[in-house]
């Protein structure tokens, strides 16, 4: 089962760095789109409404997310912050990814070279 596809996705709940193993160079980011100043305009409507807005736009990034990991069949999420175990979270209550092995890594934040080699050395052992 050596032919697998196989990716390694860094993030946090601002970005995804979707890192292949053999696409030196051409790098894929996919970017949150819940920002500052959504977060500034749903407070002034009341807490609740900006958790509501807030939960909807972090649905909306690990949707897009989930639609790049369908095309493969192993995947690494790793990052310093609690989105990749909200995304596992996610993928592992849909039956599409039943099939999918993901495995979950914390880091801290890392250069690009450091997350290829992190995504090359993980996949390799």
């Amino acid at each position: 089962m050596n032919a697998t596809k196989k990716i390694g996705i860094w993030m946090d709940h601002s970005t995804a760095d979707l890192i292949g193993l053999n696409i030196e160079g051409k790098q894929q980011y996919i970017q949150s789109k819940f920002s500052f100043d959504d977060k500034e305009e749903a407070l002034k409507k009341g807490e609740k409404h900006m958790h509501n807005k807030e939960k909807q736009m972090h649905q909306s990034y690990y949707k897009e997310i989930a639609d790049e990991i369908l095309n493969y069949g192993h995947v690494l999420l790793f990052g310093p912050t609690d989105a990749k175990l909200e995304l596992h979270n996610y993928l592992s209550k849909d039956a599409h990814f039943k099939n999918v092995r993901i495995d979950v890594e914390t880091t801290d934040k890392l250069t690009d070279k450091q997350k290829e080699a992190f995504v090359k050395k993980h996949f390799t052992e």
